[in-house]
């Protein structure tokens, strides 16, 4: 089965091409084409992603990274002439995207239909101008070439990128790493700190979420108080590690563990933010560069320290074999390694962590849940009139 992927849920436009073949629990994969093109640099000035920029970029990116993935895969044929199209239904699915439109029908007419079994795109959560794009491209690329359409929930493609894995080139077959049902999934990214119970594929329980702010928007806000550039996650990060290795006797900083002692399995990070931006406010003087890595450190070990804490809850509760750990958070180090020491209380139990480049937004992974979404759900391989949703959650 050969899939098309599309993710344009935020600030990357992705694209990719994945072939599934083998058992169905732990199938052979093969990336046949993958690109991913981000936008960081034009939204570092507004210090964090500007939604309706996102979309006029996707809207410009997708065809080119279209074309270029469909030339990687081997399947970019020119046609021995130009496809007449349905130009008024076209018009309507991209009256929105005049630009996307613009460039789809320089190119799509002129090629021949790749051999593709199914679309599989990203219908949220996420910035619904952004989303939008791609759901459009989806659907018109379906209505063009009559391939289904499998809307995807993002956070389940981050549960796959745990999955797969570490992709060097696109050579040879692989096999996805296998996973004991239930599995506990920890998603931490920009706009999600979530908890869940994954009975299967397809079936999924929230155990805990955040109330307020998500980890990486709190790392994100921390940064702009401490005069960070966006992205501030990678920058807290460094400070954070160069005060460790200097090893400051002192800790002239304190900040609380919330939630950290709770019952539940919920999360919390505004009072946290709270509490740095009055740390700040207490700073007489300038804001020095020792200062910044003490406040970073202080913040960094408090996030890990409540994620490990409610993690090792849900673990013990639900005795699960499995911790699935994805989201562009788990790129931070420091929080790489503490939960895989957690691991080690836990007897006979493994953790699956996204390999390098693939814990950001991609369509990889938007590809091989399209694969289990067919698998192992009773959706199959149909089209679907479906909406964007900013807010979809996982369940």
């Amino acid at each position: 089965m050969i899939i098309l992927g599309i993710e344009t849920s935020c600030d990357e436009t992705a694209v990719s091409i994945l072939r599934v073949s083998g058992d169905k629990n732990t199938p052979n994969i093969k990336v046949l084409g993958n690109t991913v093109m981000s936008q960081i640099k034009l939204h570092e000035k507004y210090g964090g992603v500007f939604p309706m920029m996102a979309k006029r970029e996707h809207a410009k990116n997708l065809i080119p990274i279209l074309e270029k993935t469909l030339s990687e895969a081997g399947l970019f044929k020119k046609a021995d002439k130009k496809t007449a199209l349905d130009d008024t239904k076209l018009n309507i699915i991209l009256e929105r995207e005049p630009e996307l439109l613009k460039t789809f029908l320089e190119l799509i007419p002129t090629i021949e239909r790749p051999n593709i079994d199914a679309i599989a795109v990203t219908y949220g959560p996420g910035l619904e101008p952004a989303l939008w794009v791609g759901i459009n491209f989806a659907k018109v690329l379906s209505a063009v070439w009559n391939i289904p359409v499998i809307p995807i929930n993002h956070m389940e493609g981050h549960i796959m990128s745990a999955i797969l894995p570490e992709i060097k080139n696109t050579e040879s077959e692989i096999k996805v790493r296998d996973i004991e049902f239930p599995a506990l999934a920890l998603l931490i990214s920009g706009g999600h700190t979530e908890l869940i119970l994954v009975k299967s594929f397809g079936e999924y329980e929230i155990l805990g979420q955040t109330r307020d702010d998500a980890i990486g928007e709190a790392y994100d806000k921390v940064a702009r108080m401490l005069e960070l550039p966006y992205p501030g996650g990678p920058k807290i990060s460094e400070l954070a590690e160069k005060e460790r290795v200097e090893k400051t006797p002192e800790r002239p900083f304190v900040l609380p563990r919330p939630m950290i002692h709770s019952n539940d399995l919920d999360f919390s990070f505004a009072g946290l933010k709270t509490a740095v931006l009055y740390a700040i406010k207490k700073i007489s003087g300038e804001l020095t560069e020792k200062t910044k890595q003490q406040i970073a450190k202080e913040f960094e070990d408090a996030v890990t320290e409540v994620l490990v804490s409610k993690t090792r809850k849900a673990m013990e509760k639900f005795e699960v074999k499995n911790l699935i750990v994805g989201g562009g958070v788990i790129a931070n180090k420091f929080i790489r390694k503490n939960l895989k020491d957690l691991i080690s209380e836990f007897q006979n139990t493994t953790i699956l962590l996204p390999e390098t480049g693939m814990s950001g937004d991609n369509a990889l992974m938007i590809a091989l849940a399209g694969y289990f979404d067919t698998t192992y759900t009773k959706n199959g391989l149909k089209k679907e009139d479906f909406r964007a949703s900013g807010n979809l959650k996982l369940n």
